[in-house]
């Protein structure tokens, strides 16, 4: 990723949709996933959250089967 402009929105908008953090890591050049986390981990507790809301669906479908 060259632009710097739309460096955030990219990293912020491919975490939301789920993309590994090394990946991110590696298209924007960081040297370590640290420093990719650090400037991005905002976006990581929302994943968690839709992460935890997931398996809550799954446990409550395999009482009702």
């Amino acid at each position: 990723m060259s632009h710097p402009t739309h460096r955030p929105e990219c990293a912020t908008f491919l975490l939301d949709q789920g993309e590994e953090l090394r990946t991110v890591m590696e298209l924007l050049g960081h040297s370590t996933i640290r420093m990719t986390s650090d400037t991005y981990g905002h976006v990581l507790p929302a994943r968690a959250r839709q992460a935890a809301s997931a398996i809550d669906r799954i446990l409550g479908q395999e009482g009702t089967a």
